[in-house]
């Protein structure tokens, strides 16, 4: 097996350890902190359209984010599709149905044409370091979301996320900025 294959294997099984080391209400607090960290950014001040994406219990929490923002900005949230993701408008919690295995709601509606036309996409993520570098969960869906495009990406994650360096693939697609709740790289 390539090694990087499995040296990433082994760093996400490490994460899944360090998150049932939290409690939830640690992380909904580093999870606010992180949100306003994020607001903070003039990439997101200025952005008119962002991709979020709705959390799951043990991502950053976006419910609030995506909810408040709903009037202000144009926000999108993915909707997976097979091996790719879409993007969908959201408009507020009656746009969302809950689908696939994990009943993550998605939006309903068409999906937009242009990726381009997102100023601002929010990625979560197992882990990142220091050099903008991001482990997924090894589907490869944000991967072929974010490749080929110049949109700003921020990677958000709690602490303990956030490492030095972590395995990485010459073609796995770096992020713009990282954010976490005591570091903004």
């Amino acid at each position: 097996m390539n090694f990087i294959i499995e040296k990433k294997k082994e760093f996400r099984h490490y994460i899944k350890t360090l998150k049932n080391q939290q409690n939830r209400e640690s992380l909904i607090s580093a999870s606010e902190k992180i949100i306003q960290n994020l607001q903070s950014l003039d990439c997101f001040k200025k952005a008119n359209s962002v991709l979020s994406y709705w959390s799951m219990d043990d991502e950053v929490g976006t419910h609030n984010f995506n909810l408040s923002f709903v009037n202000e900005k144009k926000i999108y949230l993915p909707s997976i599709q097979g091996d790719m993701l879409l993007i969908k408008r959201f408009t507020g919690l009656s746009d969302l149905v809950p689908i696939g295995k994990y009943q993550i709601p998605e939006p309903i509606g068409a999906p937009l044409e242009d990726i381009n036309s997102i100023d601002l996409i929010i990625v979560p993520g197992v882990a990142f370091d220091r050099q903008l570098n991001r482990l997924g969960r090894g589907k490869g869906y944000y991967d072929k979301l974010l490749n080929d495009n110049q949109i700003t990406k921020v990677g958000i994650c709690f602490d303990f996320q956030l490492f030095n360096t972590i395995p990485y693939n010459l073609d796995d697609v770096k992020m713009t900025k990282i954010v976490s709740a005591s570091e903004i790289i």
